[in-house]
């Protein structure tokens, strides 16, 4: 993620460049001291900031400058031009500014800038707000509340023992072993004390009642609330066949799972089963055999991802995973798991060590639905990620936002996502009433191959591919009606900011 000891590269930048240097609306990467820096002209304003991402280090001079703010071309987080503010996730921390100063056409890069000051909404702050979830929303607002200088209290109730993780990275270099566990959380465990939030891990609760604002937890303690954000995420859907309760069959959604799966790859193990063609099922696969496991992967689609990428785009993925060995089971399912024997719905047979399923997820509705919140495959929410309870927000796996650019009300399971309305509802719950209209987003790893996804297209009556899928650059464009719903790129990170800017302005 981070790349140390790199020596700085292109012109000394305090010594000044020439402004015919880079054309209008260009940019130029050079050094300060020991520092790189981006130089970005819009039109007659010229910024200087750090040339890196601070989410996973991506090349900002290869992304999208838009209205003041810098796109990452990697995961699409946005920051500030002016601040360095990290506007959208999945970025949090900002980016280093530097003064800039003109002078006889040339331009001089000064001192360092102090980080942008912390915002204010300038309403009536509530004071007590209980985020219910420790996962990427729950985070992302708590984050949020604290940059906009929330100085009331957050209580954030998590039934996990660890504290927020990069999810992202469990199922891709992580569970790899191309990533430390340092790289996991989100944030230090002295963070949530610097920022006074009263983290509560491995704490469940039992109940919401929306008319007295008090949630109950699970051993009988009683938390009062001003404002409450249910962000409690989703869980994996278990298997229903012979076997299938054995310790042999593990899941992956928490750090606890990965960790699991790693000692199981590490202890001896030799052959998986990887149950289901999903994206976690299919980074699985990647992961474990980037460890040098033998996987076989059964799922009873005929074209992995199809569904959701098209039958271009499966027949590229499954490709990629058969040049590294993958084994692939399709059209088929398995019957029962029993002392490490595999027997599918055809009666074929093989061992495995272990398995890992993943053969999709679920909402959490329990505490929305016994709270008496209105449901709908999800937690309905207005735009501005309201429940129907006065005071209770939703955000992540579990909400059900009416989406400006596909005209639906819709639920996605995206990490960034998440995040994004974590950073809405604190925004709102603040008073600050803005409307989440972001465009929806997700990336897929498979060994070096990213796949990066803007949109929503449940469904499509035309798919226009663009460049060479197989020859790993290329994109396909999901339409229906003619319009664009969403895209999906390989190795396109800049054609794939543009689309996604082109469906923010078309709402606008």
């Amino acid at each position: 993620m981070n790349e140390e000891n790199a020596k700085p590269t292109g012109p000394d930048l305090g010594s000044g460049v020439a402004l015919s240097a880079f054309p209008e609306n260009g940019l130029l990467v050079g050094h300060v001291g020991g520092d790189d820096v981006l130089l970005v002209r819009q039109g007659e304003d010229i910024f200087a900031i750090a040339p890196h991402c601070t989410h996973y280090h991506g090349p900002l001079a290869e992304g999208l400058v838009v209205d003041g703010a810098i796109h990452c071309p990697w995961h699409h987080a946005c920051f500030d031009l002016r601040s360095g503010e990290a506007l959208r996730a999945p970025a949090f921390d900002p980016l280093a500014c530097w003064k800039v100063e003109q002078r006889d056409g040339m331009v001089f890069v000064r001192e360092k800038l102090p980080e942008p000051k912390k915002k204010s909404s300038g309403a009536a702050k509530p004071g007590k707000i209980v985020i219910a979830g420790g996962g990427a929303a729950g985070f992302a607002a708590a984050e949020m509340l604290r940059r906009h200088d929330y100085q009331g209290e957050i209580v954030m109730v998590s039934d996990d023992a660890a504290a927020p993780v990069d999810r992202p990275n469990l199922s891709k270099d992580y569970l790899a072993g191309a990533a430390p566990e340092e790289w996991v959380p989100l944030r230090g465990s002295d963070w949530y004390a610097e920022k006074g939030i009263d983290l509560r891990l491995s704490t469940k609760i039992g109940a919401i009642n929306p008319r007295d604002h008090q949630v109950t937890l699970a051993d009988g303690g009683v938390i009062a609330y001003d404002r409450l954000l249910l962000a409690t995420g989703a869980e994996p859907i278990r298997l229903a066949v012979p076997g299938a309760a054995s310790s042999d069959i593990l899941t992956l959604r928490s750090l606890a799972d990965c960790r699991s799966i790693i000692a199981r790859a590490q202890g001896g193990a030799t052959r998986v089963l990887v149950i289901g063609a999903s994206f976690i099922g299919l980074e699985v696969a990647a992961s474990l055999r980037s460890r040098g496991l033998e996987v076989h992967v059964v799922a009873p689609e005929s074209r992995p991802l199809e569904k959701v990428m098209g039958p271009q785009l499966g027949d590229v993925i499954r490709a990629l995973h058969e040049e590294k060995g993958v084994h692939f089971h399709l059209g088929n399912t398995v019957a029962s798991f029993e002392a490490g024997k595999v027997t599918l719905k055809d009666g074929n047979t093989f061992q495995a060590d272990f398995a890992v399923a993943g053969v999709g997820v679920k909402p959490r509705l329990q505490l929305a639905e016994s709270a008496g919140l209105v449901l709908d495959r999800g937690v309905t929410v207005d735009g501005y990620l309201k429940t129907s309870a006065p005071d209770i927000y939703a955000a992540g796996d579990i909400a059900r936002w009416p989406d400006p650019h596909s005209g639906a009300a819709i639920r996605v399971e995206h990490w960034v996502v998440a995040e994004r309305q974590g950073q809405a509802a604190a925004r709102n719950m603040l008073g600050l009433e803005e409307a989440f209209t972001a465009v929806p987003f997700f990336w897929s790893q498979h060994y070096d191959v990213s796949i990066n996804y803007v949109g929503h297209a449940e469904s499509w009556d035309e798919l226009a591919v663009e460049g060479d899928l197989a020859g790993k650059d290329g994109l396909v464009r999901f339409k229906r009606a003619g319009r664009t719903l969403a895209v999906a790129s390989v190795f396109r990170d800049l054609e794939s900011l543009k689309a996604e800017i082109q469906m923010e302005q078309a709402v606008a």
